[in-house]
């Protein structure tokens, strides 16, 4: 009946209000968390620059040719990857993009024939392959929104001495690389050994970096000392730029879900006032109806009531009358 469907859409609207509230609070919260995300990844960046200018001086003065860090294995028999998702959901695309790229990277090196460790960092990435039965050879989860440099000293200290005992050949990072507030890429980058790109210099006027400092201790003992650091930068970086992706992701669904409540709140709002019309329509009919029925059946019975007194009563006093005047 149409109040029945009238109340449905009504209590559908009150519900689609309060879930409209939340997203909106939540898209609120996320733009503000976007902004000390990009503060976080560029108070970083002037010490990832500075320690990858001194290592690459340092490689070019001739250090670090006997370094682990620094020498890819000719026979790479295990490799590993780190997966930098989120503890949360609720953020579109995000964890799905940069897991489908952990999952290429496991999938290419199995298919070389090569054993896989997975280090996986949120949440989401820990229950998606757990659901999926891949074994988890380390977990980090509590912090993606909000990564600190001794998150990352735990994770890069872990894969590390994984590498450097032989454990693992290769290790891969898989993160999606914040390019703006519209724009989050995923990336899966080679991570360990360092791969010599990363050490160039970016000056034009030569090929290379250029061995510009003397060194006390010998430039072997510092690179020793600082590529682990190094290594922790990279991947606080990485952990950096994942979390402002991720507020930027969740900021963006959230809108989407906020204007879909607006549609659908106005979808609704139509769909009550025709049901509302409707009503109020058949109501009116009802009454309009009732009132001819009323004035029909008034109608009807005055003028049988007419016509019976008028027939019945008419020869009793017509015959009394004439009685009166006959009689002496």
């Amino acid at each position: 009946m149409p109040g029945g469907e009238e109340r449905t859409l009504r209590r559908r609207i009150k519900s689609v209000e309060s879930t409209k509230k939340i997203t909106r609070a939540m898209e609120l919260i996320s733009a503000s968390r976007i902004v000390k995300a990009q503060q976080k990844v560029a108070a970083a960046r002037p010490y990832a620059e500075q320690i990858t200018e001194v290592i690459g001086n340092l490689a070019a003065a001739g250090a670090g040719s006997g370094q682990p860090l620094l020498t890819p294995r000719e026979n790479v028999t295990n490799v590993g990857v780190i997966v930098l998702a989120a503890d949360r959901g609720l953020a579109g695309g995000y964890n799905s993009a940069v897991i489908r790229k952990a999952e290429q990277a496991l999938g290419a090196a199995e298919g070389e024939g090569h054993g896989t460790q997975l280090f996986a960092v949120g949440r989401k990435a820990l229950s998606y392959f757990r659901y999926r039965g891949r074994e988890i050879d380390a977990e980090h989860t509590g912090f993606t929104d909000s990564p600190s440099y001794e998150n990352a000293r735990k994770i890069a200290e872990d894969v590390v001495s994984r590498f450097e005992a032989g454990d693992l050949d290769r290790v891969d990072l898989a993160y999606t690389e914040f390019v703006s507030v519209a724009i989050q890429r995923p990336k899966l980058v080679r991570f360990i050994p360092l791969e010599p790109e990363e050490l160039a210099d970016d000056d034009d006027s030569s090929d290379g970096p250029d061995a510009e400092y003397e060194y006390e201790p010998g430039p072997d003992a510092i690179l020793e000392r600082l590529l682990p650091r190094y290594v922790e930068s990279r991947l606080f970086a990485a952990l950096l730029e994942a979390a402002a992706s991720e507020h930027a992701a969740r900021q963006k669904a959230m809108k989407a879900a906020t204007d879909n409540a607006t549609e659908l709140i106005k979808k609704l709002d139509r769909q009550m006032n025709r049901a509302r019309q409707d009503s109020i329509t058949t109501e009116i009919i009802e009454i309009a109806s009732g009132a001819e029925a009323l004035n029909q059946m008034g109608d009807d019975s005055g003028n049988t009531s007419g016509d019976y007194f008028t027939e019945r009563d008419a020869t009793p006093y017509d015959s009394q009358r004439s009685e009166s005047r006959s009689t002496p």
